[in-house]
């Protein structure tokens, strides 16, 4: 055989191209609308009971494999799944894929307008075997389904349906909280500009999307997030999987994407971002209004982002990550439950309107804390690489400044951070934000010790530096 002849058919083997990953995909999505009514929607201090649903709840899944690594990305139309729950579904999609757990990352995308997943009625339990059945199955399936792909990540801002919602107000329009103090700053404090000051924090416009394409370059999954914490406007009496469902409907028109298409919006980062224009007056909606806008919007920013592509990469490497964290739970002091009990032996209606709003709500919370019996709490972290894309799950309503921080300082040039990632466990505001007090650092909305955004930004921070150092 000739030099020239040899070198060819030595470059035409499988020995030149054993580092090249081989990247599959599959993507799928599963029906987990409730049947049976009537089913308490949680996300309230009330009942709040839905008659049926507006629009279908989904489980929507992405599979990727590059034959080292197989790790899925799942989202699952729900105000927040519990690590118990989504234990049950890993589990169960591991067994029949044999995929590991630790390379499952599911998330929540929090409406307020969906079902229950507790099984105190025979309604709510019937609906938490179809949520793990349907969530292990849109893994099963898109693992099933897996083809050479390619993926592509891109970003592109949507600023004007985000809206910090904690406000410094104007002097002597700060009330009492719960606790019979006074807060530095108040979450959802109205648009009358007579009462407000100025926002307490920024938001993050982003719209981040992972798009995966088949071997023909045809259109298989999207995968984007936004830190947005979801729109509302349902009415009474009806669930809604809210702009995160209607995203999921309206994306495969942007790009073309055939029956066969996945499109999935994870939340991000928005712990404390709503969809409220602060100081200014919108007008009258009309009910889900505002979440087909916001999905439109949303679609469109999505569909630039993807525009911005270019070619994608179908030899991207995987990598993923998990890390257990345990943190300490946060404990009210001897006074704190004084005053609790104080609160909750009022008994005469007139007194009891006299009390700050919530009051005894919070004080029932400030009870539980003090007596709950663990005096910590373990947490996943998890952290994914899809070539130039990095991807963390923190298992929390995280706010905005914490995925603006792991954005800046993440050693890929792409980063998306998910919220309510494997878990929900309260908010999570950064120290900073805790010392201003309102809502979301109160003793029933947040239950960890106080620097828990250093601990986990810390080791999320070391997490991508060795998925990066892995290349």
């Amino acid at each position: 055989m000739k030099f020239s002849a040899l070198v060819a058919f030595l470059f035409s083997t499988p020995l030149f191209a054993v580092d090249r990953p081989v990247l599959k995909a599959g993507a799928a999505a599963a029906d987990i609308t409730p049947t049976q009514f009537p089913m308490n929607m949680p996300g309230g201090f009330s009942a709040n009971m839905a008659e049926k649903a507006h629009d279908p709840f989904h489980a929507r899944a992405l599979v990727l494999d590059d034959g080292k690594t197989s790790l899925a990305m799942v989202v699952v139309d729900n105000l927040g799944a519990g690590p118990d729950v989504l234990n049950e579904a890993k589990a169960l999609a591991a067994a029949k894929t044999g995929m590991s757990v630790d390379k499952m990352l599911i998330s929540s995308t929090h409406t307020h307008s969906g079902p229950s997943l507790n099984t105190r009625s025979e309604a709510a339990a019937a609906y938490y075997k179809v949520f793990v059945e349907g969530t292990a199955g849109a893994i099963i399936q898109a693992h099933a389904a897996l083809k050479p792909a390619s993926v592509g990540a891109a970003a592109h801002p949507l600023p004007d349906e985000v809206f910090n919602r904690r406000w410094y107000l104007k002097p002597g329009k700060m009330p009492l909280n719960p606790f019979g103090r006074m807060d530095t700053v108040k979450m959802n404090p109205g648009t009358s500009p007579d009462v407000l000051d100025r926002p307490a924090g920024p938001t993050d416009p982003d719209i981040t999307i992972l798009s995966v394409q088949d071997e023909k370059r045809k259109p298989l999954a999207l995968f984007a997030n936004y830190s947005l914490h979801y729109v509302g406007g349902a009415p009474d009496g009806q669930m809604s999987a809210d702009y995160f469902g209607e995203f999921a409907r309206v994306m495969p028109s942007r790009v073309r994407g055939d029956e066969n298409f996945v499109a999935m919006m994870s939340n991000g980062t928005s712990g404390d971002i709503n969809n409220i224009p602060f100081g200014t007056t919108r007008p009258p909606r009309e009910p889900f209004e505002q979440i087909r806008l916001v999905a439109a919007k949303a679609a469109d920013a999505a569909w630039f982002a993807h525009q911005k592509i270019g070619r994608h990469n179908a030899t991207a490497r995987l990598g993923m990550l998990q890390r257990e964290i345990t943190l300490k739970h946060r404990r009210p002091s001897a006074q704190d439950v004084a005053e609790a009990k104080a609160v909750l032996a009022v008994k005469d209606k007139k007194a009891i309107e006299k009390l700050p709003r919530l009051a005894q709500n919070y004080a029932g919370s400030v009870i539980a804390a003090a007596e709950r019996k663990e005096e910590t709490l373990t947490v996943k972290l998890q952290a994914i690489r899809v070539g130039d894309l990095a991807v963390c799950g923190i298992p929390f309503e995280t706010f905005v400044e914490i995925g603006l921080d792991l954005k800046k300082r993440s050693p890929f040039p792409q980063t998306m951070v998910i919220g309510l990632a494997n878990g929900r466990h309260g908010y999570l505001p950064t120290l900073e934000q805790h010392k201003l007090g309102g809502y979301e650092t109160w003793i029933g909305t947040n239950s960890v010790q106080e620097d828990t955004s250093v601990i986990l930004t810390n080791n999320l921070l070391e997490m991508l530096a060795e998925l990066k150092a892995a290349e």
